[in-house]
């Protein structure tokens, strides 16, 4: 690992000064420290990244960055084919008040704390308060959970955490 010699992190007034092509999501209590990447929609579905399929995450570009008024979205998968782990394996282990970093390597660093943990089913989950809560600066983060459903090819809930910037 690189030193940091004696650089203090800069914290960004807001998500515009974070430089996304650069930026890692960094949860301390469940050890991931991931890239970010970009993502849109696959047909209806919010996409997942495709460079670092397993180990990164994706930001959905069509929402605000992390650190802007608003509900930034941040997706990974739970695991892997065979059910090995992937990037998000231990998601369901954050509780009220964790800590949630997104960070570039120009320095800017902006620290969320966890407000809400959930699970929903794909079909009702609340779409405004993960996608377009605009009543602050919040950064959701979500992921597949539960049985797989053969015939809907996909997992029958989502988990879904909610956290606000510091």
């Amino acid at each position: 690992m690189a030193s940091l010699g004696s650089k203090t992190p800069t914290v960004p007034r807001s998500g515009a000064d974070l430089n996304i092509a650069t930026a890692r999501l960094q949860i301390p209590r469940i050890g991931v420290d991931a890239p970010i990447e970009p993502v849109g929609f696959a047909g209806s579905n919010l996409d997942v990244p495709r460079r670092n399929r397993w180990t990164g995450v994706g930001w959905f570009n069509r929402g605000p960055l992390p650190g802007q008024r608003g509900s930034a979205v941040i997706d990974g998968h739970l695991d892997r084919p065979g059910g090995v782990p992937a990037v998000f394996w231990n998601l369901h282990q954050l509780r009220v008040g964790d800590s949630v970093m997104v960070s570039d390597n120009e320095g800017h660093r902006l620290r969320f704390h966890v407000i809400k943990v959930d699970q929903y089913s794909p079909q009702r989950a609340p779409l405004q308060a993960i996608f377009a809560d605009t009543s602050g600066k919040f950064l959701n983060l979500i992921t597949c959970e539960g049985s797989w459903d053969s015939v809907a090819q996909q997992t029958i809930l989502r988990r879904v955490v909610y956290t606000s910037l510091d």
